[in-house]
This record gives C-alpha cells, structure tokens and sequence, in this order.
C-alpha cells in the first residue's frame, strides 16, 4: 500500500458517495460492491503500514456517516433548522478530519515516503472534506428545489 494513495482513496470514497450525484437530493445506498483485487506482486504491509491503513478505512467510514447526516439534515422543509444542523455536523467532524491529516502527515513523513512539503496539498483536500461534502450536498439541495415537479 502506498500512502497517498490511500489517502487520494479516502478523498474520492467521500466525495464520490451516491449524496453527491448531480440533481439527486436523496440517492439510496448503492448495493455492497465486490472488494478490488488485490494488485499482483506487491510487497507485503509494514506493521505500521497496515495499521495506517486500517485507520483509512475507518476514516472513510465515518466520512461516509457525515455524508448521510449531511444529506439528511439537508433534505429537512425547515431551511433555517437545516442550515444550522449542516454547520453543526460540520462542525462535529471537522476536529475528526484534521486529526486524520495529521495522521497522515505523520505517517508519511515518518515512513520517508514524502516531506511535508509533497503532503500539503494532499493534507489541504483531506481537510477541506467536510465542507468540499456540504458543498455538493448544498448544491443537489438546491438542483432538486430548483427543478420542476415531474407528473408521474
């Protein structure tokens, strides 16, 4: 496993979620999905690697539960009540999120696998996830009140 690209994972797996579809204010949860095969002839984790790569997924996880709080706090008739819980589940996240980019900071700079200045960039968009969801989540909201009702 490499690094940065668990963290670019852990980025897209957030900002991919089915709450982020253009025009859907409310998508339901896609079916589970076989996991990737592994990649052929690649070196076995680090301890420390596999560790790190454990709280990735963990990490992800709890990305995935902000999305859906996200999404449902959006979806509420009552705009002023959503805007508030909206700032607030950011907020509840948001100490979370800068927790795990120091994390991987640590870890990369720690494994030699980058300096922080390589990492800045990386570190800047795991941070920025929270409002980079709200972002998407505001703008489908907003898509789905803006369009027509469809006679069924």
């Amino acid at each position: 496993m490499r690094l940065l690209s668990s963290a670019a994972a852990v980025a897209v797996l957030a900002l991919t979620t089915p709450a982020f579809a253009a025009g859907q204010a409310a998508a339901p949860a896609p079916a589970p999905q076989a996991a990737p095969a592994p990649e052929p002839a690649e070196e076995a984790d680090s301890p420390e690697e596999a560790a790190f790569e454990t709280k990735a997924e963990a990490f992800g996880q709890v990305m995935e539960t902000m999305a859906s709080e996200m999404q449902a706090a959006a979806a509420q008739a009552d705009k002023t009540k959503a805007k508030a819980d909206l700032d607030a589940i950011q907020a509840k996240y948001q100490p979370q999120v800068d927790a795990f980019a120091e994390d991987v900071q640590t870890f990369a700079v720690s494994s030699g696998q980058a300096t922080p200045e390589q990492l800045a960039p990386a570190i800047q968009q795991i941070k920025g996830i929270p409002a980079d969801v709200r972002g998407k989540i505001d703008a489908a909201a907003a898509a789905a009140a803006a369009a027509p009702a469809q006679p069924q």
